[in-house]
């Protein structure tokens, strides 16, 4: 079996920025799905236990990928998470009327970190392979 997640929020840099971002704007109640859900299964230990559990019995191999994220601009990234993915669903649930403002703000939050102009953030996630 071959299968890759991502590794936690910390080593992939434009979902931290933009969850951050959108703490401060929903301080009370931040939206949590990048950390939470792409990036909240990354601990080895618990991928290997999982894996065993499943049944299978060969120790799994874990290659761990850095790569670049590449954007023209801090929106096109801001716009992918906000708008792109389940992140959006969240900022919705908290005020429907604020998605076009969380998308600015994360983008601006980008911008502060990377530029104005083309933006280029680390991303990093686990590749896993084991044998039945």
């Amino acid at each position: 079996m071959l299968f890759n997640v991502w590794d936690r929020i910390e080593e992939n840099e434009f979902a931290q920025v933009i969850s951050v971002a959108l703490e401060s704007l929903f301080p009370e109640n931040p939206p949590q799905f990048m950390s939470r859900t792409p990036h909240g299964y990354y601990n080895p230990a618990t991928i290997e236990r999982d894996i065993q559990s499943g049944g299978f019995v060969s120790q799994p191999r874990m290659h761990t990928i850095a790569e670049r994220s590449r954007a023209d601009s801090p929106e096109i990234p801001a716009l992918a998470y906000c708008q792109g993915t389940p992140l959006r669903n969240e900022i919705e649930a908290r005020d429907k009327s604020r998605l076009s403002e969380a998308t600015d703000h994360a983008a601006n939050a980008i911008a502060l970190r990377f530029g104005p102009g083309p933006v280029d953030g680390k991303i990093q996630a686990h590749i896993i392979t084991v044998e039945r």
